[in-house]
């Protein structure tokens, strides 16, 4: 147990040092490229978050354990949006462009809805996972033109008004933070597996929650940090770009490697939470911006939005340990 407290204390504080690297290496290379930091948000930082979950699906299919692929796919999008932002909101809340909104969030929604279409039927084959694999590629490429032909994406990254780092000291900046928090996270994971089975905890609930949460503590780390330092559109187009990879990307992988049955609790559980959150996240952004007269245009996302997030994660949570 002592040592399982020493890999959860050092893989917390080299976290939460790699991640500020990480995001000022980010945002220099989106100020340095003329990208606006919604898009680096969306492709760049939500690859990088997302790679505990990548390894994780790769790892557990191989393995013939693509359950665990899939439950830590859907776990870590439902830790993204109500503890990540739950909990980023209640240590900094920040205001959201409407322009960032009218395409990323829809596009995150519909995703979610059609791939609950594909796994509807309790089943995930090679077929499911190439098109999750093919869509995801199709809406990168669909917002990185979009950067490139619109400049209302472009003034955004106008708008940053820090200074931004040499383009070797961004690029070192951003690799050296996503190897730390890569690592940090792994290790982090590593002592709460074995906390979690000195004191008994099951396999099923480590898979589901701590595994879930560990792989989501990257894009804590980092939204965080990134809201700190005033990049509210990195911080957002994290969440939205990392649910996206997961569902697509994180999900595809154990899919493509075999078919898959799903449990049913999957879909009607955890699943459906998932899908409840995103839309609940919609909803809260639409009614912000009605009543954000002082900045049109604008949402203001602030610690009530997230003490109502973080209750919903509890809640979850007390779901699992009924149903488990």
């Amino acid at each position: 147990m002592l040592i399982a407290t020493a890999m959860i204390l050092v893989g917390f504080i080299v976290l939460i040092w790699s991640a500020d690297l990480f995001v000022a290496g980010a945002a220099s290379i989106a100020k340095n490229m003329g990208m606006s930091p919604i898009i680096i948000g969306l492709t760049i930082v939500s690859i990088g978050t997302s790679a505990p979950e990548i390894l994780v699906a790769i790892t557990a299919s191989l393995s013939d354990a693509g359950e665990l692929a899939i439950g830590n796919a859907i776990g870590s999008n439902i830790a993204n949006i109500a503890l990540v932002l739950g909990v980023t909101l209640l240590v900094a809340p920040f205001m959201v462009h409407e322009r960032c909104m009218k395409t990323e969030y829809p596009i995150l929604l519909l995703a979610t809805l059609f791939v609950g279409l594909l796994i509807i039927d309790y089943g995930l084959s090679p077929g499911n996972g190439w098109l999750m694999i093919f869509l995801l590629v199709v809406i990168i490429g669909f917002l990185l033109r979009k950067q490139y032909k619109g400049g209302n994406l472009r003034e955004e990254a106008e708008d940053e008004t820090e200074t931004a780092l040499t383009p070797k000291k961004a690029w070192l900046s951003f690799l050296l933070g996503l190897a730390l928090l890569v690592t940090s996270s792994k290790i982090l994971v590593a002592g709460a597996v074995l906390a979690a089975e000195a004191l008994g905890v099951s396999e099923l609930v480590i898979g589901l929650t701590i595994v879930a949460i560990g792989t989501s503590l990257p894009e804590l780390a980092a939204t965080i940090a990134s809201a700190m330092r005033g990049h509210t559109e990195i911080a957002l187009g994290n969440i939205i770009g990392s649910n996206l990879f997961n569902l697509l990307a994180v999900m595809a992988i154990p899919g493509i490697v075999a078919t898959r049955t799903l449990d049913p609790s999957v879909i009607t559980r955890d699943y459906f939470t998932m899908t409840l959150l995103t839309l609940f996240l919609g909803i809260a952004i639409f009614i912000s911006r009605r009543r954000q007269k002082s900045s049109p245009g604008h949402s203001y996302l602030g610690r009530i939005l997230g003490a109502l997030l973080v209750s919903f994660y509890a809640l979850y949570y007390y779901a699992l340990h009924v149903t488990t």
